[in-house]
Protein backbone atom coordinates (compact mmCIF):
# COMPACT_ATOMS: atom_id res chain seq x y z
CA UNK A 1 0.00 0.00 0.00
CA UNK A 2 1.47 3.49 -0.91
CA UNK A 3 2.13 6.10 1.87
CA UNK A 4 -0.70 9.03 2.31
CA UNK A 5 0.27 11.74 -0.27
CA UNK A 6 0.99 15.31 0.97
CA UNK A 7 -1.62 17.28 1.05
CA UNK A 8 -1.32 20.29 -0.86
CA UNK A 9 -3.49 22.43 1.21
CA UNK A 10 -2.39 21.98 4.54
CA UNK A 11 -0.66 24.54 6.86
CA UNK A 12 2.61 25.75 6.04
CA UNK A 13 3.72 25.20 9.60
CA UNK A 14 7.37 24.19 10.94
CA UNK A 15 5.95 21.96 12.95
CA UNK A 16 4.04 19.76 10.79
CA UNK A 17 5.33 16.39 9.39
CA UNK A 18 2.89 14.71 7.06
CA UNK A 19 3.81 10.74 5.99
CA UNK A 20 6.03 10.58 3.16
CA UNK A 21 4.70 10.22 -0.35
CA UNK A 22 5.49 6.97 -2.34
CA UNK A 23 4.64 5.63 -6.27
CA UNK A 24 2.03 3.52 -6.09
CA UNK A 25 3.09 0.38 -8.26
CA UNK A 26 7.07 -0.69 -10.17
CA UNK A 27 4.95 0.54 -13.16
CA UNK A 28 4.23 4.04 -12.14
CA UNK A 29 7.83 4.38 -10.18
CA UNK A 30 9.64 3.33 -14.06
CA UNK A 31 6.79 5.38 -16.11
CA UNK A 32 7.97 8.13 -13.92
CA UNK A 33 11.85 7.13 -13.69
CA UNK A 34 11.70 6.92 -17.95
CA UNK A 35 9.80 10.24 -17.65
CA UNK A 36 12.33 11.81 -15.91
CA UNK A 37 15.43 10.25 -18.28
CA UNK A 38 13.34 10.44 -21.63
CA UNK A 39 13.59 14.25 -22.70
CA UNK A 40 14.88 16.28 -25.25
CA UNK A 41 18.29 14.94 -24.88
CA UNK A 42 17.14 11.59 -26.40
CA UNK A 43 15.08 12.40 -29.03
CA UNK A 44 16.80 16.13 -30.13
CA UNK A 45 19.98 16.05 -28.63
CA UNK A 46 21.21 12.17 -29.63
CA UNK A 47 20.27 12.11 -32.75
CA UNK A 48 22.08 15.43 -33.70
CA UNK A 49 25.36 13.93 -31.95
CA UNK A 50 25.05 11.42 -34.35
CA UNK A 51 24.79 13.30 -37.14
CA UNK A 52 27.53 15.24 -35.90
CA UNK A 53 29.94 12.15 -34.64
CA UNK A 54 30.31 9.48 -37.24
CA UNK A 55 26.50 7.91 -37.54
CA UNK A 56 26.67 4.38 -35.63
CA UNK A 57 30.34 5.27 -34.62
CA UNK A 58 28.56 7.38 -32.02
CA UNK A 59 25.66 4.69 -31.38
CA UNK A 60 28.67 2.43 -30.46
CA UNK A 61 30.64 4.96 -28.02
CA UNK A 62 27.14 5.65 -26.67
CA UNK A 63 25.55 2.17 -25.79
CA UNK A 64 29.23 1.46 -24.65
CA UNK A 65 29.24 4.45 -22.35
CA UNK A 66 25.28 3.57 -20.93
CA UNK A 67 26.60 0.07 -19.98
CA UNK A 68 30.28 0.32 -18.21
CA UNK A 69 29.16 3.63 -16.81
CA UNK A 70 25.69 5.43 -16.71
CA UNK A 71 23.85 2.23 -15.70
CA UNK A 72 25.90 1.35 -12.89
CA UNK A 73 25.66 5.34 -11.56
CA UNK A 74 22.25 4.74 -11.77
CA UNK A 75 21.96 2.04 -9.64
CA UNK A 76 24.02 4.09 -7.11
CA UNK A 77 21.75 7.14 -7.30
CA UNK A 78 18.50 5.07 -6.91
CA UNK A 79 20.23 3.24 -3.74
CA UNK A 80 20.89 6.07 -2.15
CA UNK A 81 17.19 7.39 -2.25
CA UNK A 82 15.55 4.75 -1.16
CA UNK A 83 17.93 3.51 1.47
CA UNK A 84 17.78 7.37 2.97
CA UNK A 85 14.09 7.66 2.07
CA UNK A 86 15.39 11.27 2.50
CA UNK A 87 15.74 14.06 -0.29
CA UNK A 88 19.08 14.25 -1.80
CA UNK A 89 21.20 16.76 0.73
CA UNK A 90 19.46 14.79 3.85
CA UNK A 91 20.42 11.38 1.82
CA UNK A 92 23.78 11.98 1.26
CA UNK A 93 24.53 13.14 4.71
CA UNK A 94 23.28 10.20 6.22
CA UNK A 95 25.59 7.72 4.29
CA UNK A 96 28.06 7.96 7.64
CA UNK A 97 27.99 8.72 11.31
CA UNK A 98 31.03 10.80 10.95
CA UNK A 99 31.13 14.71 11.46
CA UNK A 100 33.35 15.10 8.01
CA UNK A 101 31.75 12.70 5.53
CA UNK A 102 27.88 14.11 6.69
CA UNK A 103 28.92 17.57 6.07
CA UNK A 104 30.83 16.68 3.11
CA UNK A 105 27.25 14.54 1.93
CA UNK A 106 25.22 17.59 2.84
CA UNK A 107 27.73 20.18 0.15
CA UNK A 108 27.56 17.41 -2.74
CA UNK A 109 23.85 17.52 -2.29
CA UNK A 110 23.32 21.03 -2.41
CA UNK A 111 25.82 21.13 -5.19
CA UNK A 112 23.86 18.62 -7.21
CA UNK A 113 20.22 20.75 -6.44
CA UNK A 114 21.78 23.50 -7.74
CA UNK A 115 23.48 21.95 -10.53
CA UNK A 116 19.98 20.87 -11.29
CA UNK A 117 17.91 24.33 -10.55
CA UNK A 118 20.30 25.55 -13.28
CA UNK A 119 19.43 22.66 -15.63
CA UNK A 120 15.73 23.60 -15.67
CA UNK A 121 16.20 27.32 -16.26
CA UNK A 122 17.91 26.76 -19.54
CA UNK A 123 15.71 23.34 -20.04
CA UNK A 124 12.04 25.36 -19.60
CA UNK A 125 13.83 28.10 -22.29
CA UNK A 126 13.71 25.16 -24.82
CA UNK A 127 10.63 23.67 -23.75
CA UNK A 128 8.74 26.89 -23.72
CA UNK A 129 10.25 26.58 -27.86
CA UNK A 130 8.63 23.24 -28.57
CA UNK A 131 5.67 24.32 -26.80
CA UNK A 132 5.42 27.39 -29.04
CA UNK A 133 6.55 24.94 -32.65
CA UNK A 134 3.67 22.76 -31.34
CA UNK A 135 1.08 25.52 -31.48
CA UNK A 136 2.72 27.09 -34.73
CA UNK A 137 0.60 24.80 -37.05
CA UNK A 138 -2.80 24.93 -35.24
CA UNK A 139 -2.71 28.68 -35.52
CA UNK A 140 -1.94 28.13 -39.00
CA UNK A 141 -5.03 26.21 -39.60
CA UNK A 142 -6.71 28.44 -37.62
CA UNK A 143 -6.54 31.28 -40.16
CA UNK A 144 -4.10 32.65 -37.98
CA UNK A 145 -0.83 33.54 -39.96
CA UNK A 146 0.84 36.88 -37.15
CA UNK A 147 0.36 34.60 -34.75
CA UNK A 148 2.06 31.72 -35.77
CA UNK A 149 4.89 33.69 -37.31
CA UNK A 150 5.17 35.25 -33.84
CA UNK A 151 5.15 31.68 -32.36
CA UNK A 152 8.42 30.76 -34.28
CA UNK A 153 9.82 33.99 -34.06
CA UNK A 154 12.76 33.38 -30.87
CA UNK A 155 11.62 36.69 -29.93
CA UNK A 156 12.14 37.97 -26.46
CA UNK A 157 8.22 38.49 -25.58
CA UNK A 158 8.05 34.70 -27.24
CA UNK A 159 10.99 33.14 -25.05
CA UNK A 160 9.77 34.51 -22.02
CA UNK A 161 6.08 34.05 -22.18
CA UNK A 162 6.28 30.09 -23.75
CA UNK A 163 9.22 29.94 -20.63
CA UNK A 164 6.30 31.03 -18.16
CA UNK A 165 4.30 28.61 -19.78
CA UNK A 166 6.04 25.51 -19.80
CA UNK A 167 7.27 26.63 -15.96
CA UNK A 168 3.39 27.08 -15.35
CA UNK A 169 2.61 23.61 -16.80
CA UNK A 170 5.62 21.69 -14.95
CA UNK A 171 4.58 23.43 -11.50
CA UNK A 172 1.26 21.98 -11.38
CA UNK A 173 1.80 18.78 -12.16
CA UNK A 174 4.46 18.75 -9.23
CA UNK A 175 2.54 20.70 -6.78
CA UNK A 176 0.07 18.02 -6.77
CA UNK A 177 2.14 15.55 -5.08
CA UNK A 178 4.17 12.19 -6.17
CA UNK A 179 0.85 9.36 -6.45
CA UNK A 180 -1.44 11.86 -7.73
CA UNK A 181 0.81 14.15 -9.88
CA UNK A 182 3.89 12.80 -10.94
CA UNK A 183 2.89 9.38 -11.23
CA UNK A 184 -0.37 9.68 -12.72
CA UNK A 185 0.88 12.26 -15.54
CA UNK A 186 3.94 9.75 -16.18
CA UNK A 187 1.43 6.69 -16.86
CA UNK A 188 -0.62 8.61 -19.28
CA UNK A 189 2.22 11.05 -20.94
CA UNK A 190 4.60 8.06 -21.56
CA UNK A 191 2.47 5.65 -23.24
CA UNK A 192 1.52 8.35 -25.86
CA UNK A 193 4.84 9.79 -26.06
CA UNK A 194 5.75 6.06 -27.37
CA UNK A 195 2.47 5.88 -29.63
CA UNK A 196 3.73 9.17 -31.59
CA UNK A 197 6.92 8.56 -31.55
CA UNK A 198 6.61 4.94 -33.44
CA UNK A 199 3.69 6.51 -35.24
CA UNK A 200 6.18 9.17 -36.54
CA UNK A 201 8.60 6.80 -37.57
CA UNK A 202 6.88 4.69 -39.98
CA UNK A 203 5.47 7.71 -41.77
CA UNK A 204 8.86 9.73 -42.19
CA UNK A 205 10.24 6.02 -43.88
CA UNK A 206 7.47 6.33 -45.96
CA UNK A 207 8.90 9.41 -47.52
CA UNK A 208 11.90 10.12 -50.11
CA UNK A 209 15.31 10.31 -49.08
CA UNK A 210 14.95 8.02 -46.09
CA UNK A 211 16.88 5.26 -47.15
CA UNK A 212 19.98 7.58 -47.24
CA UNK A 213 19.27 8.81 -43.19
CA UNK A 214 18.87 5.21 -42.68
CA UNK A 215 22.33 4.35 -44.23
CA UNK A 216 23.67 7.13 -41.88
CA UNK A 217 21.85 6.07 -38.30
CA UNK A 218 23.14 2.55 -39.26
CA UNK A 219 26.62 2.80 -41.25
CA UNK A 220 29.93 3.89 -38.53
CA UNK A 221 32.29 5.89 -39.28
CA UNK A 222 34.76 4.81 -37.71
CA UNK A 223 37.56 7.70 -38.24
CA UNK A 224 35.64 9.58 -35.74
CA UNK A 225 35.71 6.97 -32.71
CA UNK A 226 38.44 7.86 -31.04
CA UNK A 227 37.86 11.68 -31.11
CA UNK A 228 37.98 12.94 -27.72
CA UNK A 229 35.12 15.08 -28.78
CA UNK A 230 33.02 11.81 -29.41
CA UNK A 231 34.30 10.23 -26.22
CA UNK A 232 33.16 13.30 -23.91
CA UNK A 233 30.04 13.62 -25.62
CA UNK A 234 28.91 10.28 -25.39
CA UNK A 235 29.50 10.10 -21.67
CA UNK A 236 27.97 13.74 -21.36
CA UNK A 237 24.61 12.10 -23.71
CA UNK A 238 24.56 9.26 -21.57
CA UNK A 239 24.39 11.36 -18.31
CA UNK A 240 22.26 13.87 -19.51
CA UNK A 241 20.05 10.99 -20.95
CA UNK A 242 19.73 9.46 -17.54
CA UNK A 243 19.23 12.09 -15.13
CA UNK A 244 22.17 11.09 -13.54
CA UNK A 245 24.73 13.39 -10.97
CA UNK A 246 21.46 16.29 -10.40
CA UNK A 247 19.24 14.09 -7.69
CA UNK A 248 16.07 13.80 -9.72
CA UNK A 249 16.40 9.72 -9.95
CA UNK A 250 17.94 9.68 -6.22
CA UNK A 251 14.53 11.71 -5.51
CA UNK A 252 12.09 8.84 -7.44
CA UNK A 253 14.57 6.28 -5.49
CA UNK A 254 13.57 7.29 -2.33
CA UNK A 255 9.88 6.98 -3.71
CA UNK A 256 10.40 3.90 -4.64
CA UNK A 257 9.06 0.46 -2.77
CA UNK A 258 11.52 -1.64 -0.48
CA UNK A 259 9.97 -4.82 -2.14
CA UNK A 260 11.42 -3.68 -5.94
CA UNK A 261 14.75 -4.88 -7.25
CA UNK A 262 17.24 -2.26 -7.47
CA UNK A 263 19.52 -3.75 -10.30
CA UNK A 264 16.35 -4.69 -12.14
CA UNK A 265 14.27 -1.45 -11.66
CA UNK A 266 17.46 0.75 -12.98
CA UNK A 267 17.42 -1.85 -15.89
CA UNK A 268 14.13 -0.77 -16.83
CA UNK A 269 14.80 2.19 -16.72
CA UNK A 270 17.71 2.21 -18.72
CA UNK A 271 16.45 0.08 -21.65
CA UNK A 272 13.31 2.64 -22.13
CA UNK A 273 15.46 5.39 -21.94
CA UNK A 274 18.22 4.05 -24.57
CA UNK A 275 15.23 2.39 -26.40
CA UNK A 276 13.85 5.99 -27.11
CA UNK A 277 17.08 7.67 -28.38
CA UNK A 278 17.48 4.43 -30.74
CA UNK A 279 13.88 5.42 -32.09
CA UNK A 280 14.13 9.44 -32.01
CA UNK A 281 17.84 8.90 -34.33
CA UNK A 282 15.38 6.78 -36.64
CA UNK A 283 12.89 9.43 -37.03
CA UNK A 284 15.24 12.69 -36.95
CA UNK A 285 18.20 11.34 -39.21
CA UNK A 286 15.83 10.05 -42.10
CA UNK A 287 13.78 13.23 -41.60
CA UNK A 288 16.50 15.16 -42.03
CA UNK A 289 17.82 13.29 -45.20
CA UNK A 290 14.42 13.65 -46.27
CA UNK A 291 14.69 17.12 -46.13
CA UNK A 292 17.82 17.11 -47.88
CA UNK A 293 15.96 15.55 -50.86
CA UNK A 294 13.48 18.68 -50.81
CA UNK A 295 16.30 21.19 -51.20
CA UNK A 296 17.10 21.94 -47.72
CA UNK A 297 20.64 22.62 -46.85
CA UNK A 298 21.56 20.41 -43.94
CA UNK A 299 25.57 20.17 -43.99
CA UNK A 300 28.16 22.87 -44.97
CA UNK A 301 31.20 22.38 -47.41
CA UNK A 302 33.14 21.10 -44.58
CA UNK A 303 30.82 18.12 -43.89
CA UNK A 304 29.52 19.65 -40.64
CA UNK A 305 26.14 19.42 -40.06
CA UNK A 306 24.32 22.58 -40.18
CA UNK A 307 22.88 24.29 -36.89
CA UNK A 308 22.93 21.16 -34.77
CA UNK A 309 22.43 23.54 -31.57
CA UNK A 310 18.29 24.36 -33.59
CA UNK A 311 17.88 21.92 -35.83
CA UNK A 312 14.66 20.80 -34.45
CA UNK A 313 13.74 24.13 -34.90
CA UNK A 314 15.13 25.13 -38.27
CA UNK A 315 15.35 21.60 -41.03
CA UNK A 316 12.41 19.73 -39.49
CA UNK A 317 9.68 22.65 -39.61
CA UNK A 318 10.85 23.51 -43.57
CA UNK A 319 10.67 19.89 -44.42
CA UNK A 320 6.96 20.30 -42.38
CA UNK A 321 5.72 23.17 -44.77
CA UNK A 322 6.86 21.11 -48.08
CA UNK A 323 4.05 18.52 -47.20
CA UNK A 324 1.55 20.63 -47.57
CA UNK A 325 -1.56 20.18 -45.09
CA UNK A 326 -0.23 16.72 -43.90
CA UNK A 327 2.92 18.65 -42.92
CA UNK A 328 0.65 20.03 -40.20
CA UNK A 329 -0.58 17.46 -38.66
CA UNK A 330 2.91 15.51 -39.16
CA UNK A 331 4.70 18.69 -36.71
CA UNK A 332 1.75 18.96 -34.25
CA UNK A 333 2.41 15.39 -33.77
CA UNK A 334 6.08 15.78 -33.70
CA UNK A 335 5.95 19.00 -31.27
CA UNK A 336 3.74 17.39 -29.01
CA UNK A 337 6.05 14.43 -28.81
CA UNK A 338 8.92 16.54 -27.87
CA UNK A 339 6.60 18.93 -25.48
CA UNK A 340 5.97 15.60 -23.43
CA UNK A 341 9.38 14.55 -23.45
CA UNK A 342 10.51 17.72 -22.40
CA UNK A 343 7.25 17.97 -19.90
CA UNK A 344 8.13 14.40 -18.18
CA UNK A 345 11.90 15.66 -17.54
CA UNK A 346 10.97 18.93 -15.99
CA UNK A 347 8.70 17.47 -13.14
CA UNK A 348 11.31 15.38 -12.08
CA UNK A 349 14.13 17.78 -12.11
CA UNK A 350 11.85 20.14 -10.36
CA UNK A 351 10.45 17.66 -7.67
CA UNK A 352 14.22 17.48 -6.55
CA UNK A 353 14.86 21.05 -5.23
CA UNK A 354 10.92 20.86 -4.10
CA UNK A 355 11.50 17.72 -2.39
CA UNK A 356 14.95 18.96 -0.15
CA UNK A 357 13.29 22.20 0.61
CA UNK A 358 9.99 20.96 2.08
CA UNK A 359 11.49 18.06 4.32
CA UNK A 360 14.06 20.40 5.39
CA UNK A 361 12.29 23.52 6.04
CA UNK A 362 8.82 21.47 6.96
CA UNK A 363 7.36 24.07 4.20
CA UNK A 364 3.94 22.76 2.46
CA UNK A 365 4.72 21.41 -1.27
CA UNK A 366 1.81 23.87 -2.94
CA UNK A 367 3.70 26.73 -1.43
CA UNK A 368 7.13 25.53 -2.28
CA UNK A 369 6.21 24.34 -5.76
CA UNK A 370 5.63 27.37 -6.73
CA UNK A 371 8.12 29.70 -4.94
CA UNK A 372 10.95 27.25 -6.45
CA UNK A 373 8.85 27.19 -9.63
CA UNK A 374 9.09 31.04 -9.77
CA UNK A 375 12.72 31.23 -8.43
CA UNK A 376 13.89 28.77 -11.54
CA UNK A 377 11.66 30.93 -14.21
CA UNK A 378 13.63 34.33 -12.82
CA UNK A 379 16.86 32.51 -13.78
CA UNK A 380 15.81 31.65 -16.98
CA UNK A 381 14.56 35.08 -17.71
CA UNK A 382 17.82 36.00 -16.62
CA UNK A 383 19.68 33.32 -19.66
CA UNK A 384 16.59 34.79 -22.12
CA UNK A 385 17.88 38.80 -21.52
CA UNK A 386 21.44 37.50 -22.10
CA UNK A 387 21.01 34.56 -24.48
CA UNK A 388 24.90 34.98 -25.85
CA UNK A 389 26.89 35.04 -23.01
CA UNK A 390 24.82 32.71 -20.29
CA UNK A 391 23.13 30.08 -22.50
CA UNK A 392 25.71 28.13 -23.71
CA UNK A 393 28.03 28.59 -21.39
CA UNK A 394 24.91 27.06 -18.83
CA UNK A 395 24.94 24.33 -20.55
CA UNK A 396 28.44 22.87 -21.30
CA UNK A 397 29.07 23.86 -16.88
CA UNK A 398 25.69 21.75 -16.22
CA UNK A 399 25.80 19.12 -18.46
CA UNK A 400 29.19 18.31 -19.87
CA UNK A 401 31.44 18.99 -17.06
CA UNK A 402 28.89 18.88 -14.02
CA UNK A 403 26.77 16.03 -14.18
CA UNK A 404 29.80 13.40 -14.69
CA UNK A 405 31.44 14.65 -12.01
CA UNK A 406 28.79 14.67 -9.46
CA UNK A 407 27.50 11.65 -10.09
CA UNK A 408 31.03 10.50 -9.66
CA UNK A 409 31.00 12.09 -6.39
CA UNK A 410 27.84 10.07 -5.70
CA UNK A 411 29.10 6.50 -6.71
CA UNK A 412 32.74 7.03 -4.28
CA UNK A 413 29.95 8.36 -1.43
CA UNK A 414 28.27 5.24 -1.50
CA UNK A 415 30.81 2.72 -2.34
CA UNK A 416 33.63 4.37 -0.08
CA UNK A 417 31.91 6.00 2.57
CA UNK A 418 28.86 3.95 3.29
CA UNK A 419 29.53 0.62 5.06
CA UNK A 420 29.19 -2.28 3.03
CA UNK A 421 27.40 -4.67 5.16
CA UNK A 422 24.43 -1.31 5.01
CA UNK A 423 24.51 -1.18 1.59
CA UNK A 424 24.14 -4.99 0.92
CA UNK A 425 21.22 -5.01 3.53
CA UNK A 426 19.34 -2.34 1.26
CA UNK A 427 19.82 -4.55 -2.16
CA UNK A 428 18.66 -7.58 -0.41
CA UNK A 429 15.43 -6.16 0.22
CA UNK A 430 14.21 -6.52 -3.09
CA UNK A 431 16.35 -9.38 -4.05
CA UNK A 432 16.79 -11.56 -1.11
CA UNK A 433 19.60 -13.62 -2.98
CA UNK A 434 21.64 -10.96 -3.81
CA UNK A 435 24.87 -11.81 -1.61
CA UNK A 436 25.20 -14.64 -4.16
CA UNK A 437 24.33 -13.03 -7.29
CA UNK A 438 26.92 -12.06 -9.57
CA UNK A 439 25.81 -8.58 -9.08
CA UNK A 440 26.58 -7.77 -6.22
CA UNK A 441 30.36 -9.38 -6.84
CA UNK A 442 30.95 -7.17 -9.54
CA UNK A 443 29.04 -3.90 -8.89
CA UNK A 444 30.41 -2.20 -5.48
CA UNK A 445 34.13 -2.75 -6.88
CA UNK A 446 33.35 -1.84 -10.49
CA UNK A 447 31.58 1.80 -8.88
CA UNK A 448 34.28 1.75 -6.47
CA UNK A 449 37.76 1.62 -8.98
CA UNK A 450 36.42 1.32 -12.22
CA UNK A 451 33.96 4.22 -13.03
CA UNK A 452 36.52 6.92 -11.45
CA UNK A 453 39.22 5.44 -13.55
CA UNK A 454 37.22 5.78 -17.12
CA UNK A 455 35.15 8.92 -16.68
CA UNK A 456 38.17 10.95 -15.39
CA UNK A 457 40.05 9.61 -18.17
CA UNK A 458 37.50 10.24 -21.08
CA UNK A 459 37.24 14.40 -19.29
CA UNK A 460 40.58 14.87 -19.29
CA UNK A 461 41.08 13.32 -23.13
Amino acid sequence: MPLAETQNDRADSIDSSPPRSAFSSRFGFVMAAAGSAVGVGNIWGFPTQVADHGGAAFILVYLLMVVVLAYPMLVAEMTIGRMAQKNPVAALGSLSDKPFWKKTGTVVGIAGIVTLSLIISFYAIISGWLLAFTLEPLAKLAGMPGLASWLTSFSTSLNLIAMVAFMALTIHVVRAGVSNGIERWSKKLMPMMFILLLGLVAYIMTLEGAEQGLIMYLKPNFSHILEPSLLVSAMGQAFFSLSLGVCAIMVYGSYLSEKESLPKTAAMVTVLDTSVALLAGLLVIPAMTVAQANGVTIYAASGTLLDSDTLVFTVLPTLFNSMGNAGSIVAIAFFTLMTIAALTSAISMLEAPVNTVCEQLKYGRSRVSIVIGGAVSVVSAIIILNFEALFGLVVTLTTVYGQPLLALLFGLMLTWVLQRDRLLNELKKGCPDMAQSLFWKIWPWYVKFVCPVLMLLVLLK
